[in-house]
């Protein structure tokens, strides 16, 4: 499972307030926690006023640079503001995100020219998210081949399928496991992740909801989410399953995991 860590990001209040007032120990802190615990790539988002954006992303990306290795995923909605960022990246890492929606295609996808940079591709446009799986498939097909022209390979990109919540929309996971299935079906390399929160927005219990869907949606094919990597319990569930889907060679991951305190109890406090 690609680990996208989730924890940098403006819209969560406490982060929100780190930006303003530019405490970067304490992004810092968000930073090195995500990557001891696995993440792969460490989200930065800054979910701020158009104005500022630019300058709060760059002064993200620094912070969190200085503090670990982990590469990072650039995400914001406007595909304008990565461009402005994307040169202050010191290795590669993700790019959040492309889609059928305005022009995030022919702005992002030539800056992953000559690279190994790779990038989210949303399956929306600009009549929204779609309900059904033939429109989605539809647009990653449109995605896949607008990248080609840059040289960018399926395994390069991550195909998020938009999925809806689960309190509105009864088939949103049967649906989700449709599109991953015919997704695949055309691009076996290409990534399927996920914003994990999304199925249980407006339910009761999101945690157990959340950790169900990630068991089922590896079990069906995704293989990356963006996700909090230090939450035991759900780092446990992507390991333990993995494990009992056959994926993990004697269990070694897991028992790996498990000697790090990556996953297991938590400490209880003094």
């Amino acid at each position: 499972m690609i680990i996208i860590g989730e924890k940098i990001n403006g819209t969560i209040p406490v982060v929100k307030e780190a930006i303003e007032k530019r405490d970067a120990a304490f992004i810092a802190d968000r930073a090195i926690k995500q990557a001891e615990a696995g993440a792969d790539f460490i989200d930065v988002c800054a979910s701020t006023s158009p104005e500022l954006e630019v300058q709060a992303l760059k002064w993200l990306m620094d912070v969190v640079q200085d503090a670990t290795e982990t590469p990072l995923c650039i995400d914001s909605p406007d595909p304008r503001v990565i461009e402005s960022v994307f040169k202050f990246a010191k290795k590669p890492g993700l790019l959040n995100s492309i889609s059928g929606e305005g022009n995030k295609c022919e702005v992002l996808l030539p800056l992953l020219e000559g690279n190994t940079w790779e990038i989210v591709g949303l399956t929306c446009d600009d009549q929204g998210i779609p309900k059904d799986a033939k429109t989605k498939v539809e647009i990653t097909k449109v995605m896949v081949e607008k990248a080609a022209k840059y040289g960018v390979t399926p395994d390069r990109i991550h195909i998020d399928p938009c999925l809806l919540a689960l309190a509105t929309e009864n088939g949103s996971f049967m649906n989700f496991i449709q599109e991953i299935l015919a997704i695949k079906g055309l691009y076996p390399d290409i990534h399927i992740t996920s914003g994990l929160s999304n199925i249980s927005f407006g339910l009761p219990g999101r945690a157990i909801v959340n950790k169900t869907f990630m068991a089922l949606a590896i079990q069906a094919g995704m293989d990356s989410a963006v996700v909090d990597p230090t939450n035991k319990d759900m780092m446990g569930t992507i390991f333990a399953t993995y494990a009992l889907l056959g994926r993990d060679r004697n269990c070694r991951q897991y028992s790996k995991a498990f000697r790090a305190g990556i996953i297991g109890p938590n400490k209880k406090k003094s």
